[in-house]
């Protein structure tokens, strides 16, 4: 992050613009918006600001910048068409500690200006760095196509209660519940359709009735995917926006851990192969205690929860104590990395079945159905296989799987630190040998690898310290 998002006050304050244009004049009318008194510094003024100025909205000060210009200002804004101007401003700006922005360059000044939704008091803003202006404006119009002018009007009916609320409830939880069940519900409603009145009256009961106890909460479990937060469904998120306490583990990839709501508690339970931070039966209970306080509780896992996620154990638990849960599937591991690396799981000419295999059982043994994994005409994934790819690898050609028969390694599949590593189950442990691909790494073994050079289309940054893309050659070993 190369700029710290603030919300600045500028009611009533003194704020300098530097330039009489069209680009000037939107700056003026965001500050007159926001109750500032403006001072524009031009030696001409266009049609608009004119208009202004003759209004007595704004003080023209009719001639070039001169030093000085800024000694009393709150804030200030470079908006000329001369560059030599424009450094002029940005450096006095400087000097005096006074933010400047300076239009069409915000390397040059302490502040830049984002596409903004106005719903006021509600506003939302979208920022690029000054990378992109344009895709911030393309975000912005999306954004106000999802954000209904009524919320305006929720925030302003909101306000006028919130003393009231906090005298209700001294507890902020329960602020934080009643305010999740208004805003969320039937007054809420009532907002948007015009029926302010209506939802006054409806709040004024929510209010009056008896203050709210913790009662029983719930448990959410959601699969977070293979890594990119783009693979989220919309009701995952949406819960776990709403969660009091966020429960995570080591494959949970950090930007979607960060979609979660910001307030909320984080509780690490991540397990490495021989290193638990929480053993299962612990993080088990702790889901129910934690919801029987009355919280609302995110189970949050990378991949699907139910496929070798444990999640059916950790639901077992909290239907024989009572506790409501719901469960939301993610995208799977084996389904996200297999897509992004460019490799069909199934392709009529050359697979006609797909089987997910854990690496390793609950006693650490690989005691698996070796002859049927060795089958032709299909694709098997090995999760959490990489310390053991050296017994996948012998036990496969012992019972029979030729030892040319393509696979694949994809480290961190659909993040940009993807790795894809090609070559075959015989070649499989030199390539790891070499590489030292890191966890989570997924295998991939059968005849619709050798598509992975045709058909690979995502592609990690070049020359960053996220990774680097290099060319595919079929047939040879591929580092993606």
């Amino acid at each position: 992050m190369q700029h710290l998002p603030i919300f600045l006050s500028v009611q009533d304050q003194f704020s300098v613009v530097v330039g009489g244009g069209e680009i000037a004049t939107r700056k003026v009318a965001l500050l007159l918006r926001a109750g500032a008194h403006v001072r524009v510094i031009a030696p001409t003024l266009c049609a608009n600001l004119t208009k202004f100025r003759d209004e007595g909205r704004i003080e023209h000060v009719a001639r070039a910048y001169r030093d000085g210009d800024l000694e009393d200002a709150y804030l200030a804004f470079a908006a000329t068409d001369d560059e030599q101007v424009n450094h002029l401003v940005a450096a006095a700006g400087q000097a005096l500690r006074v933010p400047v922005n300076v239009v069409d360059h915000p390397e040059h000044g302490s502040f830049i200006m984002p596409s903004i939704i106005d719903r006021s008091p509600v506003v939302a803003a979208v920022s690029t760095g000054g990378a992109s202006p344009v895709l911030a404006r393309l975000i912005r119009s999306r954004l106000e196509s999802l954000i209904p002018a009524g919320y305006g009007r929720l925030a302003e009916l909101a306000g006028r209660f919130r003393d009231r609320v906090k005298q209700t409830f001294s507890d902020p939880a329960d602020r934080r519940r009643f305010w999740d069940k208004v805003l969320q519900g039937g007054v809420a409603e009532r907002v948007f359709s015009g029926h302010m009145h209506e939802a006054e009256v409806l709040l004024e009961h929510e209010l009056g009735r008896t203050p709210m106890q913790a009662g029983m909460g719930e448990v959410y479990l959601v699969g977070g995917g293979p890594g990119d937060p783009d693979l989220l469904t919309f009701r995952a998120l949406r819960l776990m926006q709403q969660a009091d306490v966020v429960v995570y583990d080591r494959l949970v990839a950090k930007a979607v851990l960060d979609m979660t709501r910001s307030d909320a508690e984080r509780i690490y339970v991540g397990k490495e192969r021989d290193n638990h931070a929480m053993r299962q039966e612990e993080i088990n209970q702790l889901l129910a205690d934690l919801a029987k306080q009355g919280k609302r509780v995110v189970r949050l896992k990378g991949g699907d929860p139910f496929i070798f996620g444990r999640g059916g154990e950790e639901i077992d638990t909290l239907a024989r104590q009572g506790v409501p849960f719901q469960v939301v599937p993610g995208i799977t591991a084996a389904s996200g990395c297999a897509s992004y690396a460019g490799i069909p799981l199934t392709h009529r000419d050359y697979a006609q079945s797909v089987t997910f295999v854990t690496g390793h059982l609950k006693d650490n043994s690989m005691n698996l159905n070796w002859p049927q994994l060795a089958q032709p005409h299909q694709t098997v994934v090995f999760y959490m296989g990489l310390k053991g790819l050296p017994v996948i690898s012998r036990e496969l050609q012992a019972h029979g799987m030729p030892g040319d028969t393509p696979a694949a390694l994809v480290q961190q599949g659909t993040t940009h630190q993807q790795r894809v590593y090609t070559g075959s189950i015989a070649t499989l442990p030199d390539i790891v040998a070499r590489q030292q691909p890191k966890p989570p790494t997924l295998i991939i073994v059968g005849d619709v690898v050798q598509l992975q050079g045709k058909l690979a289309w995502f592609k990690t940054p070049q020359h960053s310290d996220q990774g680097a893309t290099t060319p595919v050659t079929p047939g040879t070993e591929l580092q993606q």
